[in-house]
């Protein structure tokens, strides 16, 4: 099989430390993972080092000089598969999705369907209320609160409220703020950058951070770990520090049915998903990633499974019966780089 493989930060030259440290170790990651595979590339000149050519020899990386987008549209065609990480901001994830599918070119992760009603967080969460516990979302249309006469509707919603503002196709922890008044809304608003003519606000729960990673054949999921999210509150804003996988809690068995059920109720999701959560004393789901998240660098090394193996199976239809987690991994994040600690 002629296999593409790409990270979008680490092919798009895009140096944003928020992202990168874990997109290269994603790439990496698959990399050794398919190094029984002669699989090209995609990386930006900056990113190619001595040490990608000399460990991975069966690879042959493609130096990007053009827009990922225009590159994809014109070459894609000589490829039979793609496994590829992008994020959801922009419409990026849905719209490399959407090129490939248009080009019969079949891309090991989920349908452009699958990816829009994820990108769009607004979408998943009228989704997901059907079928899982989730927190109450509002929707904040941008247009409609500029206009003074309809902002009171918008100030008596947050009136006495600790609330969660974030961007409906923002990725990680990027424009998410927290306000507790109509003038920390408005700054909010203010300072958004989103692709959509809306925003979310949405209730604030106490709990724990963490996640689900599964694998998803687009009608049966498979959890594979529950993983504590490190988040640290900067201001009114949140930073993304690391994880811990996989992290014992008590509603561990609960989260892992819920994200499956989560998972499963959205039509065409394959391949590895990440599901966001928040614990308190019961589980809610936040939102779902159509793609790789960054506890796939630990779930890789602790499992018996070629995980990127176990990603083409999966599209594929079929599930590994034992994933066999064994130990603990803790990932850090520092500057541009992705701290990966063992615990024996």
């Amino acid at each position: 099989m002629n296999l593409l493989i790409f990270e979008y930060a680490t092919a798009s030259g895009f140096n944003d430390p928020s992202l990168l440290a874990e997109g290269q170790a994603m790439l990496e990651g698959l990399l050794e993972d398919f190094q029984d595979f002669n699989i090209h590339y995609l990386i930006s000149e900056k990113f190619l080092s001595p040490e990608y050519l000399e460990k991975w020899k069966s690879a042959q990386p493609i130096i990007l000089k053009e827009d990922l987008r225009q590159w994809i549209t014109k070459n894609i065609s000589a490829y039979d598969g793609c496994l590829f990480v992008a994020a959801e901001e922009d419409m990026e994830l849905y719209e490399l999705t959407r090129i490939m599918e248009e080009r019969g070119v079949q891309v090991y992760g989920s349908t452009s369907q699958a990816v829009l009603n994820c990108s769009d967080k607004f979408k998943t969460y009228s989704i997901l209320k059907k079928h899982v516990p989730v927190i109450n979302t509002y929707k904040i249309i941008l247009e409609d609160f500029k206009c003074p006469e309809n902002q009171e509707k918008y100030a008596l919603l947050i009136k006495d409220k600790k609330m969660v503002f974030k961007p409906a196709d923002g990725v990680a922890c990027q424009g998410i703020k927290i306000v507790y008044s109509f003038e920390d809304l408005k700054k909010a608003v203010e300072s958004l950058n989103t692709f959509l003519p809306y925003a979310l606000l949405q209730d604030f729960v106490e709990g724990e951070s963490c996640s689900v990673s599964l694998l998803s054949t687009g009608d049966k999921a498979l959890p594979l770990t529950l993983n504590r999210q490190k988040i640290e509150f900067i201001g009114n804003g949140m930073e993304y520090h690391g994880a811990e996988v996989p992290w014992d809690h008590e509603l561990a068995k609960e989260a892992l049915e819920v994200a499956k059920k989560a998972v499963e109720s959205v039509d065409g999701l394959k391949g590895y998903v990440g599901v966001d959560l928040i614990l308190n004393n019961q589980v809610y789901i936040l939102e779902i990633n159509s793609r790789l998240t960054t506890p796939f660098v630990a779930i890789r090394k602790l499992s018996s499974v070629n995980m990127g193996h176990a990603i083409l199976d999966a599209v594929k239809g079929i599930l590994p019966e034992d994933l066999n987690c064994k130990g603990k991994i803790f990932l850090e994040k520092s500057g541009n780089n992705l701290i990966i600690t063992n615990q024996k």
